[in-house]
């Protein structure tokens, strides 16, 4: 009989972590089960050459026009919050990702690129290395967030939003109320992908969650204390949502953090000094009603997050083990 979770730590130990879930936790809704996530998911790639992206301000796009490839450079240091690709992310254990998507202004089509001020790969590409791990571990599921659009026209949606259809195809997990929503009840029907989508062409299709089922709140400071006393405000005010929810236990430079570490960038000035106090927090959580449900972290692969944050799920169980 499966007990709890197994504490693992990189490469594939976490690759089957939700089928190897106690039963009494895959029955529980899984909006109060601990699901590790990754910010800017996408972002363990991005593109010097191309343009600057439209999610960028005037001065940034004027910056980069002047100093050309060594702006850029820099703003790779700093748009860059991830190491691991897709299929290293979803080994590791890593089942939410937050994903923001942009046309390419000027390209003829509607190809649909990842996005965070430089443009990664093409979301195609993305989804498609979802998807082949998603074929090999058919008892695990994910939460795609698509929660930022760039320069997108009505038909650019239409393509991505069929694009994912075509992707997922019966994978896809239609809105359902979210207390019902489990492993077994997402085990029974073989769906395995959770698609929100912040935008009102959701409504255009049934397959699509809209991004009001998965708030996200963002604390948007440096201060790592201030970031600790604004999650746990959000978490105490999370069930007046009755859905999802994403703790983002990230912190967010300003510009004269970037400034003042423009060489060293995100991971090296303020992600790796700021982390053992973030995931003290972490350790300290308790899924469950009013508790945690996705926790998302830049750099997922600096510290041993993905396990810790599955390993709350055994606070759930019955007897509160911890193996």
């Amino acid at each position: 009989m499966k007990v709890g979770v197994e504490r693992g730590g990189g490469g594939g130990a976490n690759a089957d972590w939700m089928g190897a879930l106690s039963p009494a936790l895959t029955c529980m809704p899984l909006k109060y089960l601990a699901v590790p996530g990754s910010h800017d998911s996408f972002s363990f790639w991005v593109d010097v050459k191309a343009p600057v992206g439209p999610d960028q301000m005037a001065l940034v796009k004027h910056l980069a026009q002047v100093f050309r490839l060594l702006a850029k450079k820099v703003m790779r240091k700093w748009s860059m919050t991830q190491n691991l690709t897709f299929p290293e992310q979803l080994e590791g254990g890593i089942r939410y990702f937050d994903l923001r998507v942009s046309s390419k202004p000027g390209e003829p089509g509607h190809e649909i690129y990842f996005i965070h001020g430089l443009f990664g790969h093409r979301v195609r590409d993305g989804l498609s290395d979802i998807n082949s791990f998603l074929e090999a571990h058919p008892q695990e599921v994910v939460f795609l967030d698509f929660n930022h659009h760039y320069a997108m026209s009505a038909e650019h949606h239409r393509y991505l939003i069929a694009l994912l259809q075509q992707v997922f195809g019966s994978k896809l997990c239609k809105p359902h109320p979210v207390e019902d929503v489990t492993l077994d009840f997402l085990w029974e029907r073989k769906y395995q992908v959770l698609v929100f989508y912040h935008h009102p062409s959701a409504e255009e299709c049934p397959l699509l969650w809209p991004g009001s089922r998965i708030p996200a709140p963002w604390a948007n400071t440096t201060d790592p204390s201030k970031l600790i006393q604004f999650l746990e405000t959000t978490l105490q005010e999370r069930a007046e949502h009755g859905a999802f929810h994403v703790s983002q236990a990230i912190l967010t430079p300003r510009v004269r953090t970037v400034a003042r570490g423009l060489v060293k960038g995100l991971r090296n000035h303020l992600v790796e000094r700021n982390l053992p106090t973030i995931m003290t927090w972490v350790e300290a959580q308790k899924p469950g009603v009013d508790g945690v449900n996705i926790i998302t972290s830049d750099f997922v692969d600096l510290v041993d997050f993905a396990s810790t944050v599955i390993k709350l799920n055994n606070l759930l169980l019955p007897d509160r083990a911890v193996r």
